[in-house]
């Protein structure tokens, strides 16, 4: 899978592609058209049959946080505001927006949204298809499950992988 952003906009062709536009706040599958900045992604990842292929959007409040969590399987994200911090093997990194990061899925994460302005990102990941229409979270710590959460997840869309 891999990501490009467009800033003055995009046509794609029909395909395994996830198309996103920003000012709309819509995602799309194959073929689309945005006038405004877009996000793609590529996804030619194919880890067999029975998965799907999701598209939602993950919004923080000022200081919100991701406790150290997994997901079953591998994705990119790209930034749409605010800043967000990373840790993740071992390494810490920061991102703003239009900047993309790859999670793995089963590597843990960690991640710290900016303390004074609202966050949000937009992801397509691999998601085992029995998952469709649940979250894929899993804590590493068990107590986190428990804890307040406050961010929001939302799913535009999920797509058998062809």
């Amino acid at each position: 899978m891999n990501v490009s952003v467009h800033r003055d906009g995009v046509a794609t062709e029909p395909g395994s592609r996830v198309v996103y536009d920003v000012e709309r706040d819509e995602a799309h599958w194959g073929e689309a058209r945005v006038d405004g900045t877009a996000i793609v992604w590529e996804v030619d990842d194919r880890p067999g049959a029975g998965w799907l292929v999701r598209c939602d959007r993950v919004d923080f409040p000022p200081g919100g946080i991701a406790y150290r969590h997994t997901h079953p399987g591998p994705g990119i994200r790209v930034l749409l505001k605010g800043r967000i911090s990373i840790e993740s093997e071992g390494e810490t990194h920061e991102y703003g927006p239009l900047e993309h990061w790859f999670e793995s899925g089963p590597a843990p994460v960690l991640a710290y949204a900016s303390p004074d302005e609202d966050t949000a990102f937009v992801r397509v990941m691999l998601v085992p298809a029995e998952l469709e229409g649940q979250r894929t979270i899993r804590y590493v710590d068990p107590a986190d499950e428990e804890k307040p959460k406050l961010q929001r997840a939302r799913i535009y869309f999920e797509q058998p992988l062809p």
